[in-house]
């Protein structure tokens, strides 16, 4: 047998893995108290939105939901969205359904909160956007399943953990497309703002943010799709819901149970997808709510006209 010589390293062992975990170590110790406040804080706010949603009967909320699809958008729109909850309902995952479903509102909340406000930062100030640029690529190129270990570390097992890990996971868009939509604005209109007397809070309120709208509905849409995917990958550190399903189905090998699961998924992702991209799609004031209120109180004499 050939024996290889031992290569030659130049490179000395760099342990940044180990600087990160003493680092981290000494910040769970320092501010382990607050972060417990936020978990409580978290699966508070999680739990009681879920209890709302699974308070009414699920074919009463089922109506409410397709009420609503269509009222944003269509009635095909609102027909699918019933028979995709009704299909649900029948396969045993309403429960778990909304669960995830609190979940990814709680988490597209907080994750808007967030981003948002730095998207308008970053589209003001040059600085701000090269500072964001790197740590919303980080963001958005490290695999998902990575954020589950410091949370879980902070936060335990549990909802609150995944949560977090899913705002952390989702956040990029948010601030991404704000910021895009902001600088798409003319800026000729944005000049005339100004000559008109408008203030800088004015002209972001009444001009760039309605004129970014859709732009900023689409990081809305993406921000959900995000949440829903961490969703399912937090049912590993105990998110509960329909990524517990999934995770029961892997791990027991039960074909029926992950594809129930998955295919709940699937049902809600394309709900609040289609729901987002309709509400991103409308111009301000022009809301299906506002046809029908237009088309209601239609008087004869204008209708003759």
């Amino acid at each position: 047998m050939v024996e290889h010589a031992a290569p030659l390293t130049i490179v000395p062992p760099l342990p940044i893995g180990d600087l990160l975990e003493t680092g981290f170590e000494w910040f769970k110790d320092t501010f382990d108290a607050f972060f417990d406040v936020v978990g409580d804080i978290v699966t508070g706010a999680i739990d009681g939105i879920a209890a709302v949603l699974l308070a009414p009967d699920p074919l009463v909320l089922a109506v409410i939901f397709a009420l609503l699809a269509w009222l944003v958008r269509d009635w095909k729109l609102g027909i699918g969205t019933l028979v995709g909850m009704v299909l649900i309902i029948g396969m045993g995952m309403w429960d778990p359904a909304m669960d995830t479903l609190a979940l990814v509102v709680v988490a597209t909340l907080v994750a808007l909160v967030i981003g948002v406000p730095l998207g308008i930062l970053a589209a003001r100030s040059a600085v701000v956007s090269r500072i964001l640029r790197p740590v919303m690529d980080f963001l958005q190129t490290m695999p998902g399943f990575v954020w589950l270990v410091p949370v879980v570390k902070l936060f335990s097992i549990g909802v609150a953990g995944a949560m977090v890990a899913t705002v952390i996971f989702a956040l990029a868009p948010a601030v991404r497309l704000t910021e895009l939509g902001i600088r798409q604005v003319d800026g000729e209109v944005v000049e005339a703002g100004q000559a008109f007397g408008a203030g800088p809070r004015q002209i972001l309120k009444d001009i760039q943010l309605p004129l970014a709208m859709p732009t900023v509905m689409a990081g809305v849409n993406q921000v959900i799709m995000l949440s829903l995917s961490m969703a399912v990958i937090g049912g590993l550190v105990g998110a509960g819901g329909l990524g517990n399903e999934v995770v029961s189905g892997i791990s027991t090998l039960n074909l029926a149970l992950g594809f129930d699961a998955g295919i709940s998924v699937v049902i809600l992702a394309i709900f609040l997808d289609r729901l987002t991209a309709s509400i991103g799609s409308r111009r301000p004031g022009h809301g299906r709510l506002r046809e029908l209120r237009e088309r209601f109180t239609r008087t004869p004499a204008t209708s003759a006209a």
